[in-house]
């Protein structure tokens, strides 16, 4: 059994490349729901949809998130009644988020919403939320305290990072199946997902990141940092604002006190003995996963290390 924790467009990479050399029921995934907001009364969960969309191949394949061909006639509709329309929201995309709120108010939990929307897109693996509490992360701002979606898309990024909130996580608990997920794996990957809006939400779950020092499975990261660029999103501008290098080392330091291994891309070997020295075993692979052939070549080469 393989884990990964898993957020947004970077982690459904890697997680599309197990899905393709690992039979279904080998593979779980935990997915960060930290970028959960509710939009027009209703309950969107990016990253849990842009896995669940992936898994099932109805991924808009020019931005990594949201359904191919997707129309927004309901949200253009929107938009002329005076309803906010920042948000996008694919006509299919919505049918989800229908679909999920109501479930919800009738008191289904997120894991098994989740579950039931997999099985009913084909999706076999088993896709967890990291927890059944609604716990949006809030971006602190020079221009105030902003949910994280306003900060990536109505923003677009622009306002200067200071820090990080994770609304209600003291309250969380990890969701039925990732404390067993956890223990029982073989190894646990944490995707190439930004560290501060992917990875920390999950690790700030009460009792997730004493699970991952727990586990008599290898523990291993891969690298979102790339030549000092991110390989998406805005993981590179926010280590900088905060006042970090913008190297893998960072990354690395973060996941210290549980990581056994370390997945460095080979255009940055220079930095190998730095995080060594961290007592972290190193890896190195192309990790620019650019086609499916990439996502499922890293995939073998992180396998092969176990």
């Amino acid at each position: 059994m393989i884990v990964a924790l898993a957020g947004g467009v970077g982690g459904s990479k890697l997680v599309l490349g197990f899905s393709r050399v690992l039979p279904p029921d080998q593979l779980s995934i935990i997915g960060n729901t930290g970028d959960d907001i509710e939009v027009l009364g209703l309950r969107i969960c990016p990253d849990l949809d842009t896995l669940t969309y992936t898994l099932s191949g109805r991924v808009n394949p020019q931005t990594g998130w949201g359904i191919g061909e997707d129309s927004f006639a309901c949200l253009e509709a929107l938009a002329r009644l005076g309803a906010p329309s920042w948000f996008q929201l694919g006509d299919q995309d919505l049918a989800t988020h229908l679909w999920r709120t109501l479930q919800l108010k009738q008191g289904e939990s997120l894991t098994r919403v989740t579950a039931n929307l997999c099985q009913s897109l084909g999706v076999e693996q088993n896709l967890l939320p990291m927890t059944d509490s609604y716990v949006p992360t809030h971006v602190l701002t020079d221009q105030g305290e902003l949910h994280l979606q306003e900060y990536l898309v109505r923003e677009a990024c622009c306002p200067t990072v200071q820090a990080f909130k994770h609304t209600n996580i003291e309250k969380a608990h990890p969701a039925p199946g990732v404390a067993e997920s956890i223990m029982a794996a073989q190894a646990v990957f944490l995707c190439p997902s930004n560290p501060f809006i992917s990875m920390n939400p999950i690790l700030a779950v009460p009792g997730l990141r004493k699970l991952l020092i727990a586990t008599q499975a290898p523990v291993i990261a891969v690298t979102p940092i790339v030549e000092g660029r991110a390989l998406k999103g805005p993981a590179a501008k926010m280590l900088q604002e905060l006042g970090y290098p913008v190297n893998p080392t960072s990354i690395a330091r973060f996941y210290q006190d549980f990581l056994d291994g370390f997945v460095l891309d080979a255009r940055d070997i220079q930095l190998r003995e730095e995080i060594e020295a961290l007592n972290i075993t190193v890896i190195t692979a192309n990790t620019l996963m650019e086609s499916v052939e990439d996502k499922i070549k890293l995939a073998n080469r992180l396998l092969e290390t176990l």
